[in-house]
């Protein structure tokens, strides 16, 4: 997946700012710019930090000026800190229009203007006689039927207007859309052009007209129709200037009629004006039933007589208000941020502006107050506010003739009314849009109320993409299954109002559905319709079924995910017959416990993962059963990624179950470790510190029995060895986290460091309590230990019957075929290795590693197991992100640089801090946000504060904040903060060095728009496991590995059809020996490497069935060192200059990697071309 950073910083070595900062640039352009003016301004000593700028005694203490203490008085008043005035002002620099576009755009709009009058006219013709048309232009409509009554001429428009943002002054950029209304003469039209769709075919046959013409004129270098608003019985023109401004404005002409030519009290909402008879061929009901009504063809008609009358309301209100026309630029920028203004039925920039207005009207928003105010003001009212049970209208009059609200909301999901009280702005706005639009307005009040730093940032400039922000995703295609779906379900009268567009007509039937049948299931239900792109005159408009994928997003509630029933009414309820009728064949009745017989759904779910996957099964039968839509054009996302964190024989599970009956097995041993008699201290304390009890072992354990076969039996030290005859055994991991053994607990055989199977090892920190019988010297307290490390190792025999073996730092306990380290712990032990002793006899306390060591395991590492254990209660996908997480950094060969624990608190830190999102119901989510908190993050000058059970208040994370930013340069590269650790960073101490976080950054920031671009496919996602490969061209050697000799080769990313027996019987038993641990030939082959090699190069490897080590060379290494015959490992010696110099002997080095791993090394590929001795 994705190329590596190229150049020397990747390879350098660790431990200098100076190198930090060179591996940290280049995030982003915008990153990388604003670090170097902060540099230049601060003269900062190491590039990219922040600083405070330094102020002489003078300056310090300067009175204010009066422009400084009105501005600091408006900070107050009309902003909730100086920091968020100065961001709102600097976005909004940046998407407002520069005044020098503004006149190159003034220009072009004269020309278009005076080109659009000097179009010439036409003879009258039949609307249905349509050959007068050039034959390098098409009607822009689909004319169906195509019979129609009428006459039409071309005629030059009365008047061209400029309507819109752009005379508002309140357009953002990048894409800047001025519209025009082009006024058609009323000789054109007729008194009853309002009936069955005349008015559209004669706009359109006008627009024809004109394309034809100005796509001649050299002033334009495209021409093109396109929907307005994605309407497609109302196209528009978009022309652009040709040469250097091609991508400066796009001019769209909207036709319209002369103001009141048509009657309002005819286009009513109750009102029908597309005739059945004309609309279906089919002559009227004798019976006398009434036509059905047009709502939405009514308003579309509307919409084109109040074009000038909207302008000249939003003129009058927003006038000379700046901060208004600011309000509305940052109300625009956070609506595209979450995609709620495209398309038909979005929540368009337009919209807002009218929601302004109004809120000016009802004196909810002044005329003095600042964009920030503004913004703030809108949030809250569409907050607190349910158009779609309560409309609002900025109509003023009392004229009794005027339509109720009540009216409207017959017709209409969402009403908003114009001032003309005839028109609902939000006629094409959904339900489930509109919702949507409540939901991100109440995230985004709820984190400006909660004040934070990164408010801002989180607020305007976080997008939020549909996959990103949805627990699944599902796609419908093709779209044309959907003209079935509406016979189905009869929507004659939608088809007839809405002009044929069977997707719109579909989509307002179907969402109610699938919102009835996904119940408590479901938070939100969303839907995306991508903008139909604009096409060539010469070009037929795009069908319904080519404008794309009608894509449903489902944001799921975690507490009612799981459940497999669906409860119904009791059996002699009336309510009984719709339930069977809602639900078809998968409703039954049932008995349950109390005696009632209901009316009930069991959906088949078995592990947690079917259970999450249960609203694919919902939506694929009520589509079936209601629409005839099968399962094979719905295309859902949910699941997808769990392929990879499935152990490989599991495939309907994704290892929750086998992680619950671990953690159960650990407290049946905690219980018998608390009862344990004969111990000459009581225990105080048992707590687990192993992945597995966090929820977050990648590859879960499952009890099993090795079999002896694979092992030569040592029967006088009642232990295993494994033959070397036989494939490499399954593993059993023998120590916790991703720390390598210390030298004194290692296999004296076997030098290993740390990796995971299917057998697992769990670290357990046993305290007993204090007696003033502990000796105070550090010696005396090892000894005391392994005393009682014996005696546990004794009593759980004799009591229990539990295998065990003890050592003098550990217990490794056999229970239920999972293996326990139980360590004995004194809780003055770090206090003791702290105390340093001088020559004088005075006693002084300092860090040593092996004090920091020591509380890290005994004391740090259990209580961030038992945090993320409650979290993983409260939040069922936790589990799921974090091994999604450590899956693809392992993957991408970086799991040496970064231990367990600080993986688990950046996801730990996507449910805490989810803003401005919601926590996630689904690993899929979570594993895109965690690529883009690693892409994005500010590691440089931020903390990533993780608020474990919320103990830390507002206040104490600022102070975190600035106490980071003054000791930056003694800290980690990568730093994060727990309530437990606000200054150290504890658990990224040891890494990822700056080079590798470097790396991390870079491919997360290539993997994320790949995976959604893939999860976003409605053809199918194609291989998932893409950004899961790692890139393999950085390295500068590659050493292959044979599979027989890699305990987990099943966890492999591309796991292989066929793999060697490890030995494993499959019915669970009573084991009689203690099962070899931490025997895994590619990390003892590593350990060497690394050991002999590791000032020369680094070394990457997946333990997750990786066949490859990659092999980095240190820029240092190739450098020449002084001739010294202590330094000769892996040298040679050469004359240079007259003196002797020593540089690496690659060939030897090469020859001797294929030696330390004989038996284990396929293949050694050097590829010299990327280094030069």
């Amino acid at each position: 997946m994705g190329p590596a950073p190229a150049g020397a910083q990747d390879r350098g070595g660790a431990g200098e700012p100076e190198v930090m900062e060179l591996a940290l640039e280049g995030t982003g352009k915008e990153g990388k710019k604003e670090s170097s003016k902060k540099h230049t301004l601060s003269g900062s000593p190491v590039e990219g930090l922040l600083q405070p700028v330094k102020l002489s005694q003078a300056e310090l203490y300067k009175e204010p000026t009066n422009e400084e203490l009105n501005r600091l008085r408006e900070t107050e008043s009309l902003f909730h800190s100086s920091l968020l005035r100065l961001q709102v002002e600097e976005l909004l620099k940046e998407v407002r229009l520069p005044e020098k576009k503004k006149e190159r755009i003034d220009a072009f709009l004269r020309e278009v203007n005076q080109r659009v009058l000097r179009v010439p006219s036409t003879p009258k013709r039949e609307l249905t006689d349509q050959t007068w048309l050039p034959a390098g232009v098409r009607v822009p409509l689909h004319q169906v039927p195509y019979t129609v009554k009428g006459c039409f001429c071309f005629l030059p428009p009365s008047q061209v207007t400029v309507v819109g943002s752009y005379l508002l002054g309140t357009c953002v950029r990048p894409d800047i859309n001025v519209d025009m209304a082009v006024t058609m003469p009323r000789e054109i039209l007729q008194d009853k052009d309002g009936l069955n769709q005349r008015y559209f075919r004669k706009r359109a046959l006008y627009l024809a007209h004109l394309a034809h013409h100005l796509s001649q004129d050299p002033l334009f270098g495209s021409v093109h129709f396109s929907y307005t608003n994605g309407c497609h019985l109302k196209p528009s023109l978009l022309l652009r200037p040709r040469g250097k401004d091609e991508r400066l404005v796009t001019v769209r002409l909207h036709p319209c009629p002369p103001p009141d030519f048509f009657r309002p009290c005819r286009l009513l909402p109750s009102k029908n004006n597309v005739r059945s008879a004309w609309y279906r061929g089919q002559s009227p009901p004798g019976d006398g039933s009434p036509e059905p009504p047009t709502p939405h063809y009514n308003t579309w008609v509307l919409q084109d007589m109040t074009l000038e009358s909207h302008v000249q309301l939003l003129s009058t209100v927003l006038g000379s208000a700046f901060g208004l026309k600011d309000g509305v630029a940052l109300l625009k920028v956070w609506l595209r941020q979450r995609e709620l203004d495209k398309g038909l039925g979005g929540f368009s920039g337009f919209l807002v502006s009218m929601l302004v207005a109004f809120l000016v009207s009802t004196r909810k928003i002044h005329t003095t107050m600042s964009g920030y105010q503004v913004l703030r003001s809108a949030l809250q009212f569409l907050a607190t506010t349910d158009l779609t049970v309560n409309g609002i209208s900025l109509c003023l009059s009392s004229d009794p003739s005027l339509p109720a609200l009540a009216d409207f909301h017959q017709a209409f999901p969402v009403v908003f009314l114009d001032s003309s009280g005839y028109l609902n702005l939000c006629a094409d706005v959904t339900a489930s849009t509109y919702h949507q639009v409540q939901h991100e307005a109440r995230l985004s009040m709820a984190l400006l109320d909660s004040r934070t730093d990164d408010g801002f940032q989180l607020l305007l400039m976080t997008p939020k993409p549909m996959i990103r922000a949805f627990d699944h995703v599902l796609h419908l295609h093709p779209l044309s299954r959907l003209q079935a779906a509406c016979h189905r379900l009869k929507l004659w009268p939608e088809l007839q109002d809405l002009g044929g567009d069977y997707v719109s007509a579909a989509l307002g039937a179907l969402t109610p559905l699938l919102e009835q049948g996904l119940g408590s299931r479901l938070h939100l239900l969303a839907h995306s319709r991508p903008p139909v792109s604009e096409w060539d005159i010469s070009q037929d408009p795009p069908k319904h079924r080519d404008s794309g994928t009608l894509t449903l997003g489902l944001l799921l509630r975690p507490e009612g995910l799981t459940s497999v029933l669906e409860l119904g009414p009791e059996a002699n309820q009336p309510e009984a017959a719709d339930f069977r009728q809602f639900w078809g064949s998968r409703s039954e009745l049932r008995r349950f416990q109390d005696g009632a017989i209901r009316e009930a759904v069991v959906w088949e779910a078995a592990s947690m993962a079917q259970k999450r996957l249960i609203p694919h099964q919902v939506v694929t039968h009520l589509l079936a059963l209601h629409a005839n839509i099968p399962d094979t054009c719905v295309h859902y996302v949910g699941g997808l990624l769990d392929a990879l964190i499935q152990s490989p024989k599991e495939t309907s599970s994704t290892g929750e179950e086998a992680l619950a009956a671990a953690v159960r097995c650990y407290d049946d041993l905690s219980r018998l470790l608390w009862g344990l008699e004969g111990l000459p201290l009581t225990v105080s304390a048992v707590q687990g510190a192993h992945p597995v009890l966090r929820y977050t072992e990648v590859f879960p354990p499952t009890p099993v029995r090795p079999a002896y076969s694979f092992y030569e039996h040592l029967r006088d030290r009642a232990s295993l060895l494994p033959r070397p005859d036989k494939p490499c055994p399954a593993y059993v991991e023998p120590m916790t986290g991703e720390e390598p053994l210390r030298k004194d607990e290692r296999n004296p055989s076997h030098s290993m460091s740390q990796s995971r199977d299917l057998l697992l090892f769990f670290l357990v920190v046993c305290h007993l309590e204090g007696s003033g019988q502990w000796p105070q010297d550090a010696e005396a307290i090892r000894r005391v230990r392994a005393a009682f490390q014996l005696r546990l190792a004794e009593l759980l025999m004799q009591q229990h019957g539990l295998r065990c073996r003890a050592t003098a730092t550990h217990t490794d306990v056999l229970k239920d075929g999972f293996v326990f380290r139980i360590r004995v712990a004194y809780q003055r032990e770090p206090q003791i290795l702290r105390e340093m002793r001088s020559p004088e006899g005075m006693i002084s306390l300092r860090d040593t590693p092996a004090s920091i060591h020591l509380e890290r395991d005994t004391r740090h590492l259990p209580l961030l197991t038992s945090a993320l254990h409650g979290l993983q209660q409260q939040h069922p996908a936790f589990s799921g992100v974090a091994r999604l997480a450590k899956r693809w950094v392992r993957a991408q060969l970086l799991g040496e640089g970064l231990s367990d624990e600080s993986l688990d608190l950046v996801v730990a830190a996507l449910f805490l801090h989810p803003e401005p999102f919601t926590p996630p119901s689904s690993p899929q989510v979570g594993f895109l946000r965690f690529l883009f908190l690693i892409s994005t993050f500010d590691w440089r000058n931020n903390p990533l504060i993780v608020n474990l059970n919320n103990e830390l208040t507002v206040e104490e994370q600022a102070e975190i904040r600035s106490g980071f930013l003054a000791a930056r340069t003694q800290l980690p590269v990568m730093v994060i903060v727990t309530p437990q650790d606000r200054k150290n960073s504890v658990w990224t101490q040891d890494g990822p060095s700056p080079q590798i976080l470097q790396q991390l950054v870079v491919l997360a920031a290539e993997a994320l728009p790949v995976l959604e671009k893939q999860l976003m496919d409605p053809q199918g996602p194609g291989d998932i496991r893409t950004v899961f490969r790692p890139p393999l061209d950085m390295y500068d050697v590659l050493i292959r590995l044979s599979p027989r000799h890699i305990p987990r080769h099943r966890q492999a990313v591309d796991s292989p059809a066929a793999s060697f027996c490890r030995g494993l019987l499959s019915e669970p038993g009573p084991c009689s020996l203690m099962p070899v641990l931490g025997y895994d030939p590619p990390q003892l082959y590593l350990a060497q490497l690394r050991e002999a090699f590791g000032d020369l190069a680094l070394f990457f490897y997946d333990q997750h069935g990786g066949e490859v080590i990659g092999v980095l060379w240190k820029p240092t290494s190739f450098q020449p060192q002084p001739f010294k015959a202590s330094n000769t490992k892996g040298r040679m010696v050469m004359s240079r200059g007259g003196e002797l110099v020593m540089v690496p002997n690659v060939e030897a080095i090469l020859e001797d990697f294929a030696i330390l791993g004989e038996g284990l090394v396929q293949a050694v590929e050097a590829r010299s071309e990327r280094w030069t001795v």
